[in-house]
Formats: C-alpha cells, structure tokens, sequence
C-alpha cells in the first residue's frame, strides 16, 4: 500500500518560525502526526483501502479475459466447423 508522508521536521521549523517555542512546536508536531496517522489508520479501515484494484491490475486482468474470450471463441468455431463436417 501506498504511504502518506508527513514533513514532521518541516512541520516542526514552520512553527518555530511563526513564533512557536520549541516545546510547543514540538509538542504540536507530535500532535499533529497522532492524527495523521490515526486519520489514515480509519481511512484505510473503513474504506478497505488495502484490497483497492490500481489501472495496472485492471488492464492485467483485461488481457486475462481477453485471452480466454478468444480460446473461448476459437473452441466454439472448431466445434461448429466439425460439426458441419459430421452432417
């Protein structure tokens, strides 16, 4: 599955310079990433995220059935031209 980052340091310095102390923005920092995290955790529950099919897995699977369509077709006309023989 894909990850999600979050700049904690980026974070971090960006508070600091808007005037935050260095607890402070250390400790909104931590805060911060809990609920990003958490956010991701229940995003990734509720919408099964984990079973989710990309474009490659689709086309994958398109080939797949286009393969079998045309043994499936290739079956059926023999099946046809040797019946046609037989009468």
């Amino acid at each position: 599955m894909t990850t999600i980052t979050f700049d904690t340091h980026e974070f971090f310095n960006e508070l600091k310079s808007a005037g935050f102390s260095e607890l402070q923005a250390e400790t909104i920092t931590k805060l911060q990433k809990a609920a990003v995290s958490s956010t991701l955790e229940q995003a990734r529950l509720e919408f099964d995220l984990d079973n989710i099919s990309t474009k490659r897995d689709l086309k994958e699977l398109e080939l797949r059935l286009t393969i079998k369509m045309g043994a499936m077709l290739s079956l059926a006309v023999a099946i046809i031209a040797a019946l046609v023989k037989l009468l």
